[in-house]
């Protein structure tokens, strides 16, 4: 490990000379790709800093513990110290798991209403509105890619782009099958109704190196919509691209142009169809991760939302919260910071989250 953190503090150290460099300096691009290096290692190396500082002091009050007059107050430092110094390793630990390297990347989240027909529906549009007030207390945007409401509310599907510092990082665990347990407002007799959503997170990667065939696409145009299948406008600006070859579907209305839509519609059909070519490849090397939607069944759920309990329940990892009220406002936190402490402790045993 500790030879781990020499060369990264070499590395740390190396960038910050190159951004001292005159030519580096006068070099945009090359700057922000160096700053953004080096803020990536600025945490290891501050915490192994502290750690060799305490290594030190803890030298330090060995010595002070053989003054006769000292000693006792030598020893109590000298303990909190080793306290202090466990702390510290554990946490460099954390710190050297191999970074997920989308990270930092925006995402496009799918949101789509599955078992339980209008009320899965509602349920999808209640998860959009729980990840609008997450995203507005990161101070993330969220734009609007699709949508299909539904009949009685909510969405049948709707997707978004999420941008913003570390997007990935915490939504990645989002994706599955979301179950709502609770009296829909068309229910007469005050019965409990279960019903379900799914939720597809995808890192914003570059697309420009992915290659899709344009004789592979298929292209349909139609009309924009708006709230209520209101038309936005009366030319065929909406795109939807199907790759025929996976069946992978995209469709773009946010531009008036119908050129700017395909264009859009493109780069979003790529990132779906790599994602698809990831999620495969993980599975062929053996990863115990399952499939991030599943069919959206009753009895397929990653987290259940018990209204009449007022409870959120993750059953990946058997953590509840009794605020599932403040959870809908966007509390996410405590789920998400559980989830992110229970993926870095099965890395250190060396296991994949599931």
């Amino acid at each position: 490990m500790f030879e781990r953190l020499k060369a990264i503090e070499e590395k740390y150290n190396e960038l910050q000379a190159s951004l001292r460099n005159p030519e580096v300096m006068n070099d945009f691009n090359k700057i922000k790709e160096l700053s953004k290096e080096a803020s990536d290692l600025e945490e290891t190396v501050n915490k192994y800093h502290e750690y060799n500082a305490t290594l030190k002091n803890i030298e330090e009050a060995k010595e002070l513990m053989k003054d006769d007059e000292l000693k006792d107050m030598a020893k109590l430092e000298y303990e909190e110290l080793n306290t202090k110094l466990e702390n510290l390793t554990k946490e460099l630990e954390l710190l050297l798991i191999p970074k997920d390297e989308y990270d930092g990347k925006n995402v496009i989240m799918e949101i789509r209403g599955a078992a339980g027909g209008d009320e899965a529906n509602i349920f999808a549009g209640d998860l959009y509105r729980m990840y609008t007030y997450y995203a507005e207390k990161n101070n993330w945007k969220i734009e609007e890619i699709h949508s299909i409401e539904g009949t009685s509310g909510g969405y049948s599907q709707v997707e978004i782009i999420i941008k913003g510092n570390d997007v990935y990082k915490k939504l990645k665990y989002e994706s599955g099958s979301h179950r709502v347990q609770r009296v829909p407002v068309t229910e007469t007799q005050g019965r409990v109704h279960t019903s379900t959503a799914t939720v597809l997170v995808m890192p914003e990667v570059e697309t420009s190196n992915i290659e899709v065939k344009e004789s592979d696409i298929k292209m349909d145009v139609y009309h924009s919509s708006g709230a209520g299948g209101q038309s936005v406008n009366t030319s065929n600006s909406a795109v939807r691209l199907t790759h025929i070859p996976t069946g992978v579907v995209v469709t773009c209305q946010t531009e008036r142009s119908q050129l700017k839509n395909r264009d859009r519609a493109m780069n979003l059909l790529k990132i779906k169809i790599n994602e698809a070519m990831r999620s495969a490849e993980e599975q062929k090397l053996g990863a115990t991760r399952k499939n991030k939607i599943g069919t959206g069944d009753r009895s397929e759920k990653i987290r259940t939302y018990n209204y009449p309990q007022n409870r959120v329940t993750d059953h990946r990892i058997n953590f509840s919260i009794m605020s599932l009220d403040r959870v809908m406002d966007g509390e996410l936190d405590p789920i998400i910071e559980a989830l992110i402490t229970e993926d870095m402790r099965l890395k250190l045993a060396g296991v994949n989250f599931e």
